[in-house]
């Protein structure tokens, strides 16, 4: 019977990535064309106005796709109300934004084009601005017949950030039998499973698909110290529900370890703090520090490559 497993083991081993909590991380279908002008605007300050930030200035792609501060600064040295998440991985989002009022990528790129506190401009006057670079509009033109408009600039941008995936993370690589993960690190991931990380934080994006309130075992708000601003009631501000108050679109964990600022208040400037402040208010649990370091190396291990982060 021993053998029997053993010999099935062997040939069907790559089923078992399946049986994980965690999937591997792949490409999804783009438009190289469309990813091209995506990029080009992903890094135009003309999307703001007065020239003043793009969508790179709060999503740093040689970092971690986010921003190296609590609260990004948009137009006029305007601090947004919470912490700009990673875009890389985010295709695989259920949906977009802390508070999820986004339903995909390209919704999501009308929200900082339209706040006050982001790029503080209007589509008319966005569009009306690229319109007269005669040579952008040309190049716009060859792929998208219709021309410059919200949806055609929304699907452009979308398109270039479906094409940021971080593919070939250490993790991934062990999961496919085609790489190895340090003892502690695997012991990071075996207590992530033990004490109930994965409930919250599975599937490719290890996370990002589900949202929860901040707060299950205790009052995050009321121990923060600060007074609760609109911005922490979530998934309220979108649905009205009183059930939905505290409640957050639960973050991708890919790039968790490049991060320097955590959660949607920007709150925890350390790795190991936010794993800490996640175990007692989310789980219940008092963690020693060997256990936050081996939870720590395994989500280091979930950091993968992508060209941009070597630009």
């Amino acid at each position: 019977m021993i053998l029997k497993f053993l010999i099935w083991a062997l040939l069907f081993g790559s089923v078992w990535v399946s049986a994980e909590p965690i999937l591997p991380l792949h490409s999804v279908a783009t438009d190289a064309r469309k990813v091209a002008l995506g990029r080009q605007l992903f890094f135009d300050t003309r999307l703001s106005r007065n020239n003043e930030v793009s969508c790179a200035s709060c999503h740093q792609l040689t970092t971690h796709g986010a921003d190296n501060t609590a609260r990004s600064k948009g137009v006029a040295g305007r601090l947004g109300d919470v912490k700009a998440p990673t875009v890389y991985n985010s295709v695989f989002n259920i949906r977009q934004a802390w508070d999820g009022k986004a339903v995909d990528l390209k919704a999501q790129v009308t929200l900082p084009v339209e706040n006050p506190k982001e790029f503080a401009t209007s589509w008319p006057v966005l569009i009306a601005t690229l319109n007269k670079d005669k040579a952008f509009l040309d190049a716009f033109t060859q792929v998208y017949k219709d021309g410059l408009s919200s949806d055609t600039i929304s699907d452009a941008i979308a398109h270039y950030e479906r094409s940021l995936i971080t593919l070939n993370a250490p993790f991934d690589l062990w999961l496919q039998g085609k790489g190895s993960l340090s003892e502690q690190a695997q012991e990071g991931y075996r207590l992530f499973k033990y004490y109930g990380c994965i409930n919250c934080h599975q599937g490719k994006n290890v996370g990002g698909n589900m949202f929860a309130k901040m707060g299950t075992f205790g009052d995050y708000f009321g121990d923060r110290g600060t007074p609760i601003e609109p911005a922490d009631y979530g998934r309220y501000n979108v649905t009205g529900r009183e059930a939905d108050k505290f409640t957050f679109k639960v973050p991708g964990l890919r790039l968790a370890a490049r991060q320097t600022f955590f959660f949607h208040d920007g709150s925890e400037h350390s790795l190991t703090g936010a794993i800490n402040t996640m175990a007692r208010y989310q789980l219940g649990r008092s963690l020693s520090q060997a256990e936050l370091e081996a939870i720590a190396a395994f989500l280091e291990s979930l950091v993968g490559q992508h060209q941009e982060m070597t630009q």
